[in-house]
């Protein structure tokens, strides 16, 4: 991460802003589980988690934040949301890969004899 000033803005926004971005993390993050790449989506949920325990240590009063104390609330729960669906989706692809494997072991004509 750059340091705010170097970037020509204040702390508070720069702070928000991380905030916004792990919420565009997210969005990105589910584009991606869609075409089925969990590895990549844990790289990113790493970074959403980096994001949330830089905005956790920040303890100032929200009138010198900027309501950064609800920004960090909202990027716990987009966290949350997100380290969950991730689960679930690398389960199911898991679940999807032994099926195969499993039918693959039984050959075809075990598995047509059960449509009949």
């Amino acid at each position: 991460m750059q340091h705010p000033a170097l970037l020509g803005m204040g702390e508070a926004p720069y702070l928000n802003g991380l905030g916004e971005a792990a919420e565009e993390l997210r969005r990105y993050l589910l584009d991606v589980l869609r075409v089925g790449d969990v590895d990549l989506c844990e790289g990113y949920l790493r970074a959403m988690d980096d994001i949330y325990s830089a905005l956790v240590t920040v303890d100032y009063p929200d009138a010198l934040t900027g309501g950064l104390r609800r920004t960090t609330d909202v990027t716990r729960g987009v966290l949350e949301k997100t380290r969950a669906d991730l689960t679930l989706a690398a389960q199911q692809y898991a679940l999807e890969r032994r099926l195969s494997a499993f039918e693959l072991r039984l050959g075809p004509s075990l598995l047509t004899t059960g449509e009949q």
